[in-house]
């Protein structure tokens, strides 16, 4: 199957090509390499001589351009700067952050180690709450210019369109057809109805993306920043029975409303907005299925049960919309 950029763009990333590029920039290495777990780029904890190992990433070819990695990167760092606990990348004695290598592009981290958090527990979320309330309203303070928006026809449209070209069976073709078009159709009509205003997210703000470590906890990776509305970055916290997620957003929009103000009328976004990311993830592993890694890593995408369980899921997505949204008490 295609992929979407380069078929193959990490071939002539060898660990030496590694060791070169992070070394091209003044460093000495010890040469020890650690592949870290990342697939939409590579990233990997590089030994130095008489110093703390660093973390190198190595962004995926004709994904994002220089100014929208440059954006995340300042995003990045305007929070730092604020005393979010981010890890931004390292600046260089000009105050550069992105550096090129043999047609790579790479930026240099300082080494970071912690757990993710324990999302059943209360105190964890009200943390996690004040946190996020903190990143955003540093995050309204400006819009990207140059990092596209969480839109139905990004996520959703594409999504579908790509996977009914490419990769949903036959036999389970139209079956897929009709039921993305009523999703979608639902969504837009969340959308319409909400009318949310997009700012500056994290983006990704799920559990691995989070470092716990005692009473230190970080924000790491804002590869997926991008414009949405500011429930993007809660709904992911949330998870279990009608219930259980209710007590769970009372924790966090307690935490949050100590630095921001939390938007009530997005709340009926997050069913729209976890189909809307479930759409996306099938189509990113559909999309990067000629990387190597790809299949290495998800042997279980691309089956038979995959797809039927997938078309399964939505379907309850379908219902979920239907349903009266979460509540605020």
């Amino acid at each position: 199957m295609r992929d979407d950029v380069n078929p193959h763009p990490y071939e002539a990333l060898s660990p030496d090509a590694v060791i070169d590029a992070v070394e091209s920039l003044g460093f000495l290495s010890d040469l020890r390499i650690l592949p870290l777990n990342s697939y939409e780029n590579r990233v990997y904890q590089i030994g130095i001589e008489d110093g703390e190992p660093l973390i190198a990433k190595f962004y995926r070819p004709e994904r994002w351009s220089d100014e929208q990695i440059l954006e995340e990167h300042h995003f990045s760092w305007q929070l730092f700067d604020a005393d979010i606990p981010v890890v931004p990348p390292q600046k260089n004695e000009n105050g550069d952050t992105l550096f090129a290598y043999q047609g790579y592009r790479f930026a240099l981290y300082p080494r970071r180690g912690g757990h993710a958090p324990a999302l059943d527990d209360l105190d964890s979320l009200f943390q996690l709450g004040r946190l996020t309330g903190r990143l955003h309203a540093i995050a309204r303070l400006e819009p990207f210019q140059h990092r596209p928006a969480l839109t139905t026809e990004s996520f959703g449209d594409s999504s579908a369109a790509f996977l009914l070209q490419h990769f949903i069976p036959s036999e389970l073709r139209n079956a897929y057809e009709t039921l993305t078009r009523d999703l979608l159709y639902r969504i837009r009509q969340r959308f319409d109805e909400v009318q949310p205003t997009l700012q500056r997210i994290h983006g990704d703000c799920h559990v691995g993306n989070i470092l716990w470590r005692g009473d230190e906890v970080h924000f790491v990776d804002l590869d997926d920043s991008r414009m949405a509305p500011a429930i993007q970055d809660i709904w992911m916290f949330l998870s279990g029975s009608r219930d259980q997620q209710q007590r769970q957003l009372s924790e966090l929009v307690e935490g949050y409303n100590e630095f921001s103000d939390f938007n009530v009328r997005e709340l009926p976004l997050v069913e729209a907005l976890r189909s809307l990311r479930i759409m996306h993830y099938s189509a990113w592993l559909a999309r990067r299925w000629s990387d190597p890694a790809f299949p290495r890593t998800f042997p279980w995408f691309n089956t038979e049960r995959y797809w039927a369980e997938h078309i399964l899921e939505l379907r309850e997505q379908l219902a979920l919309l239907n349903e009266p949204p979460l509540e605020v008490f």
